[in-house]
């Protein structure tokens, strides 16, 4: 192997890695970084750098990459593995990537934040084809970043493991997700705030929390999110479906989201919005003001619900929601004995076709 990586698992190749990539990132051509399958890699935190020569870039992970399974020997920074900068980067190759982040579950993940990969201030990027397991918090963190294309990934954490997002997208613009197994202990994908037309279909999700847009407006924050599509997702035993959750006190809004054609299968809280979302043992404050939802269309849907309120739309009095569709909607209950309901309340928009159970705030 090149640059003087080991690949036992045990020795730190992360200077390898580092000297391989800047290697890559000079060259002019059509430059290609190789991991090499049958090896597996202990990389500490780096960060890969750019802008590079070349506008086209791959990075081949064939073999396994391993995370420092203490949290103290994550030096430096928060972040695992960082594409800062760089333009035209591939990243592929059916490899895996673990995290080791079992030993941060056992703490604070607040306090101790531990993400895995992270695309940050790049463009045209394609990530594909990968396995990554066991990451401390997020697994994948896409910010700052455009026209980023995410496809045929398979990410797995204990329903236990806190805090460990499959996908979190912030600050971004033409962000596609497609055709991926998910299954965390918090959201399988979360799309947070100045999030742009950004589109998940073909996605089995669970365990985990489901697709979640926000949290949005944590402690007053202005958010904007916009043009927001989610369709053909399988949603299995997971605690929300289609859900969007907003802090009390915050402005800005979130329109122009659509859920359609959704599979649900024993899942908790299958169509909610929350504008009372709070992730504190406590309750929280209650603050005047909220988030402005508005343009939310659910259509196509049909599955089962764990528990007897299958649609929760609780919405912020002071902005309400407006504009909020559901149309062709039929949620059952998993106990056949027990009647599926609809609970809303500061929500206003109409609905279509057959819809059980039916939403009493909204006009038919």
């Amino acid at each position: 192997m090149n640059y003087g990586a080991v690949g036992d698992g045990n020795t730190d190749d992360s200077q390898a890695f580092l000297k391989a990539w800047e290697a890559t990132c000079a060259d002019t051509g059509s430059p290609g970084m190789t991991i090499p399958k049958s090896k597996t890699f202990l990389v500490k935190t780096v960060k890969f750098n750019g802008p590079c020569k070349s506008s086209s870039v791959t990075v081949q992970i064939l073999g396994t990459m391993v995370a420092p399974d203490s949290p103290t020997a994550w030096t430096s920074s928060e972040l695992w593995l960082m594409f800062k900068g760089v333009n035209g980067l591939t990243i592929g190759g059916n490899g895996i990537l673990n995290g080791r982040g079992s030993k941060w579950w056992d703490q604070s993940c607040k306090t101790n934040e531990g993400s895995m990969l992270n695309i940050f201030r790049c463009s045209d990027v394609f990530l594909r084809n990968l396995n990554f397991m066991d990451s401390p918090q997020f697994h994948i963190k896409i910010e700052n970043s455009e026209r980023v294309h995410v496809d045929n990934l398979d990410i797995k954490s204990p329903e236990t493991s806190p805090n460990t997002d499959g996908i979190h997208i912030q600050e971004s613009q033409y962000v596609y997700v497609q055709a991926s197994v998910i299954g965390t202990g918090d959201d399988c994908i979360s799309i947070g705030d100045r999030s742009l037309d950004v589109n998940i279909s073909n996605i089995v999700c669970g365990p985990g929390h489901g697709v979640s847009i926000g949290s949005l407006g944590k402690g007053g924050m202005d958010v904007s999110v916009e043009r927001i599509t989610v369709k053909y997702v399988k949603y299995v035993g997971t605690t929300n479906g289609a859900r969007i959750k907003t802090w009390q006190g915050g402005t800005g809004h979130a329109s122009q989201i659509t859920f359609e054609q959704l599979d649900f299968s024993n899942v908790k809280n299958p169509i909610i919005i929350d504008q009372y979302y709070c992730d504190q043992d406590k309750a929280c404050k209650n603050v005047t003001g909220g988030v402005k939802i508005s343009d939310v269309t659910y259509r196509a849907a049909r599955g089962t619900s764990s528990t007897a309120t299958a649609i929760d739309l609780q919405c912020d009095e002071t902005v309400e929601c407006t504009n909020i569709i559901v149309d062709d909607v039929m949620i059952t209950t998993v106990d056949q004995g027990e009647q599926a309901e609809a609970y809303c309340s500061n929500a206003h928009g109409m609905s279509y076709g057959i819809v059980q159970p039916q939403v009493p705030c909204l006009s038919t």
